[in-house]
């Protein structure tokens, strides 16, 4: 298998990660998170979004979207419940990742601090941005105070998927001492057996 993938990148991180805890062999293939100018040859035929994580099966079919990677490796392990409802909640958690939290962390770490580009160029819409991040970030503090993982008694994709940009939060600008039970969560995924950090 072919992972596309930037280093820096909090979603092919979520990838890497469930890939390391389950021992899933791969090979990457860098891309520019900030130079995009050879997506449309590079990944044009595999992802029509240009985006990565874009993962090439041994067989030759293409699955781009974090979401959709982690799914289809996570289908049938230990960080999918058993249960329906339980599968659904951390469907409703990544969901929550990909609409709320992502958009609003990742965007301000990268104009911060992957973009190249000059802070005034954001400098307008960067409080909007931290705003609908500490949003995120206070609806993932209520649910975990007096909770051990997001999603019944073990780690989950839900866990993995919104470990990736919350643990760098602060590349971002987002102080993350009032958050307590954020904190203690990011230890424990942290501390789990297979664990990774981005930089591997």
């Amino acid at each position: 298998m072919l992972l596309y993938n930037s280093q820096v990148s909090g979603n092919c991180y979520k990838v890497r990660l469930l890939f390391a805890h389950l021992g899933v062999e791969y090979e990457r293939r860098e891309v520019d998170v900030a130079d995009r100018s050879n997506r449309p040859e590079l990944l044009g035929g595999l992802n029509p979004a240009l985006r990565v994580p874009t993962l090439v099966l041994d067989g030759g079919r293409a699955l781009g979207e974090s979401g959709a990677i982690l799914w289809l490796f996570g289908e049938g392990s230990r960080f999918v419940p058993s249960d329906a409802f339980e599968r659904a909640q951390v469907l409703q958690w990544m969901f929550f990742e990909q609409y709320d939290h992502e958009p609003a962390l990742a965007v301000a770490r990268f104009w911060l601090r992957y973009s190249g580009r000059p802070r005034e160029e954001y400098a307008d819409r960067l409080p909007e941005r931290t705003a609908a991040g500490y949003r995120a970030l206070d609806a993932l503090e209520r649910h975990l105070d007096g909770r051990t993982w997001l999603v019944g008694d073990a780690m989950t994709l839900a866990d993995i998927a919104l470990y990736a940009y919350t643990h760098v939060a602060d590349e971002g600008g987002f102080e993350l001492d009032r958050y307590p039970a954020v904190r203690a969560w990011l230890d424990r995924v942290a501390a789990e057996p297979g664990h990774v950090p981005i930089d591997a």
